[in-house]
């Protein structure tokens, strides 16, 4: 009988030290998950913001006036300009 409350003992003491590490676990990969949460949640805010700079810097005003100031570009006289028409979409040979 003294064995097998001895047994018993050692069975219920490792189940509690178990569930305890297990526990411990789990709370700390819910702390990652929250820090990792918090990350991806900073990252998007910055994809946001880089997006809206992207489109900012790609206006057409903005690079008519970087052609013209930077590049000295400007547009052709109308007699100089082309119009191609469109391929076909069946993919043959004009």
């Amino acid at each position: 009988m003294v064995r097998l409350n001895l047994l018993l003992l050692a069975a219920l003491s490792m189940c509690a030290l178990a569930l305890v590490t297990s526990q411990h676990q789990a709370r700390k990969l819910y702390v990652d998950l929250q820090k990792e949460q918090e990350i991806a949640k900073q990252l998007q805010v910055e994809w946001d913001q880089l997006q809206l700079e992207q489109s900012t810097w790609a206006t057409h005003a903005r690079v008519e006036k970087i052609a013209v100031q930077a590049l000295k570009m400007r547009v052709p006289p109308a007699s100089r300009v082309q119009v191609v028409p469109p391929v076909a979409a069946t993919g043959g040979t004009p």
